[in-house]
């Protein structure tokens, strides 16, 4: 049985932001390096201000840090929460390895 940690409470905010494509494009965009709000929300068919509720979002997950230049915010990815939610979904991977495997122990004993 796998075990939640007390720690795993981030998780929620990790998943939620990964939940939506917009986010998840946006965490692609900015993987190569910073870029401004604006660059961020032009390839998206939604206003600027639904953009900046994705990034609000993201940075209340960890995966985003805003920095402002001027008139300018520059956002910049913090993959680290990524590194947590890794960890979480190994856990399981590997419970059901374990699964599977048995499984076909099972299946392999029957047929003998």
């Amino acid at each position: 049985m796998v075990e939640q940690q007390s720690d795993d409470l981030d998780l929620d905010a990790i998943f939620k932001a990964l939940a939506h494509p917009i986010r998840r494009e946006i965490l692609e965009q900015i993987a190569d390096g910073p870029e401004s709000v604006g660059d961020l929300a032009e390839p998206h068919d939604v206003s600027l201000a639904a953009v900046s509720k994705h990034l609000h979002v993201l940075e209340a997950a960890g995966l985003l840090d805003v920095e402002k230049d001027g008139r300018v915010r520059r956002c910049h990815l913090d993959a680290a929460p990524l590194s947590d939610a890794f960890g979480w979904l190994t856990r399981y991977r590997v419970l059901w390895e374990d699964r599977f495997d048995s499984l076909a122990d099972h299946l392999e004993q029957e047929d003998q």
